[in-house]
């Protein structure tokens, strides 16, 4: 009898590479099956409900086969990839050829590997009891499959109950498709079994559900350019009022990631915190005067300075004045805790969606220490790059709608906090000042709380406290 030693293929499951989050898309994969792999080396990326996260894998091999493609939804605690270790070899006893299928395509070309970028470290341990999805009924178990089945094994596990509900027979052929072109074709009402795919290896692609949905195109005797495909209506619509009936009269966008968490985090702050907001319109004259001259202070060189810097100093004043303000709920203890910290939220709009990154401890910083980390914040969440422990633990969050030239908002809190603050555009407009109507730079602040532990005396002292330091910034000095 052979023994089954360190030479049996190990599997690397779907991590929780942040609190509380379920399920990650695979964005790209890095290795490919026979692809030799190192402890720490990062094999694909994933985007989760906060951010995009690069997984290393936490052994040595050679990887075995990649159990699902790209652009595919993984609940945590599936296994995403088979890799034999101690060098590679396959385990000494044969598998059965039906548990063992010989490759029947070819693998898909391989990403390219990233480069001079250091891997997200994130968490391996899954509990046992971690999210598996039951076999289908009439549907052959697929145990590991190799690289040349990969695809068509992914596409077979949730084809039964779709063929059902088309009226077609279960033993009837099946069509091949990627995941997420085949929920593409159930979003449109379209049936599989009825396009003739053009994808290598008898694939249906997502230009063949599109051509299967779109009317037949008819003729038209003015047009600027010829030939052009049925989808361009969609991806760039005629400036012309008339409405253009070529192409689909619907576009569905998936709901996931980024989009689909903060979607829930909103409709359940919503629904749990009993909002209030509150306004008030502030001559910041002074405060843009004293950002023209921060940035030519030498201490401040090559860091962001702009209104929102100081607007966040402010705010950190105001709950240092009022510290009852930097709390939250706690509803299964019956609890108000209040924090002694401040990691301060920034609203930030990316590629993925809305995410707050925060700054932890930011009650500590200095003014230039505030500022590098507003610029690091605002850059890594740009380039995508922002961690999901650079979204959790925040406090209070700060919202600049101004920057889309909106005057104020009724901002909904981010789950957990207390307070968030919506920034208005600055903007000139008549003002009385000493007894005259001059123009002045103003904006309108507003401030949303949770009732349940701010009441609106807190609420209003908080919101005047930031008020009257944008209006007379020297009290910066005198009350920090």
């Amino acid at each position: 009898m052979t023994t089954m030693t360190d030479t049996s293929p190990r599997e690397f499951k779907m991590p929780d590479v942040g609190e509380g989050l379920t399920e990650a898309e695979i964005l790209k994969w890095y290795v490919q099956p026979g692809d030799t792999v190192t402890d720490g080396q990062v094999v694909c990326e994933v985007e989760t409900a906060k951010a995009a996260v690069e997984l290393p894998i936490p052994y040595d091999g050679v990887v075995r086969a990649l159990h699902f493609p790209e652009g595919t939804t993984v609940d945590v605690g599936t296994s995403i990839i088979a890799v034999d270790v101690a060098g590679g070899t396959a385990p000494a006893e044969p598998e059965p050829p039906a548990a063992r299928p010989e490759p029947a395509a070819k693998p898909a070309p391989a990403a390219r590997k990233p480069e001079g970028r250091k891997p997200v470290l994130v968490g391996y341990g899954v509990a046992e009891s971690s999210t598996k999805r039951r076999p289908r009924k009439g549907v052959p178990p697929v145990a590991a499959p190799s690289e040349g089945t990969l695809y068509a094994a992914t596409a077979i596990q949730g084809v039964q109950g779709e063929l059902n509900g088309h009226g077609h027979s279960v033993g009837g052929p099946r069509p091949l498709a990627k995941p997420p072109v085949r929920k593409l074709a159930k979003d449109l009402g379209v049936d599989l079994a009825t396009i003739t795919p053009s994808g290598p290896d008898g694939v249906i692609t997502r230009e063949d559900v599109h051509a299967a949905v779109a009317p037949p195109k008819a003729p038209e005797p003015v047009t600027p350019s010829p030939a052009t495909p049925a989808a361009a209506s969609v991806a760039a619509p005629a400036p012309a009022p008339v409405a253009s009936y070529d192409g689909a009269r619907e576009t569905r966008i998936p709901v996931k990631g980024v989009r689909k968490a903060t979607a829930a985090a909103m409709v359940g702050s919503a629904f749990t915190a009993p909002h209030v907001t509150e306004f008030v319109t502030v001559d910041v004259t002074r405060t843009m005067k004293l950002v023209e001259e921060l940035k030519q202070d030498k201490d401040l060189a090559g860091l962001r300075v702009n209104p929102l810097l100081l607007i966040a100093k402010a705010l950190l004043v105001a709950i240092r004045r009022n510290p009852e303000i930097n709390a939250s709920w706690d509803e299964a203890a019956q609890e108000i805790v209040v924090k002694h910290y401040v990691n301060l939220g920034i609203a930030a709009a990316t590629p993925r969606g809305l995410i707050v990154p925060n700054i932890k401890d930011a009650h500590a910083k200095t003014l230039p220490q505030l500022a590098e980390s507003l610029g690091e914040l605002v850059s890594t969440a740009k380039e995508g790059r922002t961690s999901p422990a650079a979204m959790q633990g925040g406090t209070l969050t700060i919202t600049n709608v101004g920057v889309f030239g909106i005057d104020t908002g009724t901002p909904i809190l981010n789950p957990g906090e207390s307070a968030i603050l919506a920034v208005g555009s600055i903007k000139p407009q008549p003002w009385v000042h000493k007894g005259k109507v001059k123009p002045r730079q103003v904006t309108t602040l507003a401030l949303s709380f949770d009732h349940r532990l701010v009441d609106g005396e807190l609420g209003s002292k908080v919101l005047a406290d930031v008020a009257a330091i944008l209006e007379q910034p020297k009290r910066l000095i005198t009350w920090a």
